[in-house]
């Protein structure tokens, strides 16, 4: 399989003097399920950023499939963009707006502006649209406002949203973070679905190891901005875990 995500001496540098990337290297091939490990502040929210310029790296290069997102502009980053879902810890949806108009907002990356403030007139649109709700259990909550979800279900109706773009790559920042456990591993088996029945690459953020162990093909963990261990889920045994969380850590198992 080719590599769909390539970073190569990869440093980001924050206004504060905060050094949160130092030189990353990583390659991402088709199709991989990649779970980043790590404590708060080591880096992972940044990385994701990264990768469709959210956040500007300081210097070193991105690539998407070829094309390089360091120097894409315009209308090029959109292109790039298209290709890339991001999925966030608070759910980013537009809470007074319908779980129907939040997800068709996912299509704004292809839309022109009139378009998109006319998006509700679009059946073809319309119908994608409920159908990606209908994948994620929510069609009938199509014109309920998000505001009036679980935290579960709005997280459901972003993973819908992400989909509008008909991506190849799903970017997940912490999804499940702020979700209770056993709807936490329900939304993961929504991204395990895109990664296994759509082939959809996924790189998704963690802090459970477990999770990471269930649907993970691949971890990569950060520590002060590096790498620290690359490998399959179950090379993580307790000394590596230490290694990554610090001494005191205790795994959280969620089943």
């Amino acid at each position: 399989m080719k590599n769909i995500i390539e970073l190569k001496s990869l440093h980001k540098v924050y206004a504060t003097g905060t050094h949160a990337l130092k030189g990353i290297d990583l390659e991402v091939k088709e199709g991989e399920f990649c779970i980043l490990l790590g404590l708060s502040g080591s880096g992972k929210s940044t990385l994701l950023r990264c990768m469709n310029r959210l956040i500007e790296p300081t210097s070193g290069e991105i690539y998407i499939e070829g094309e390089n997102v360091v120097g894409a502009k315009g209308q090029k980053l959109r292109y790039i963009r298209r290709k890339i879902g991001m999925i966030f810890q608070q759910f980013n949806l537009i809470k007074n707006l319908s779980s129907l108009t939040n997800v068709l907002t996912g299509k704004l990356g292809y839309s022109s502006l009139i378009h998109s403030l006319t998006f509700a007139q679009h059946k073809d649109d319309v119908k994608t649209a409920l159908e990606n709700l209908k994948r994620v259990g929510l069609k009938e909550f199509a014109d309920k406002k998000t505001r009036n979800l679980s935290g579960g279900q709005q997280q459901r109706v972003a993973i819908a949203r992400a989909l509008m773009q008909n991506p190849k790559i799903i970017l997940a920042d912490e999804p499940v973070a702020s979700l209770d456990p056993s709807t936490a591993d329900s939304v993961m088996q929504y991204l395990g679905e895109l990664n296994k029945k759509d082939k959809m690459t996924v790189v998704c953020s963690l802090h459970f190891l477990s999770l990471a162990r269930k649907y993970g093909t691949r971890v990569i963990a950060l520590k002060g901005g590096k790498i620290v261990f690359d490998g399959t889920p179950l090379e993580i045994d307790n000394k590596k875990f230490k290694e990554i969380y610090g001494e005191d850590a205790e795994e959280v198992e969620i089943r």
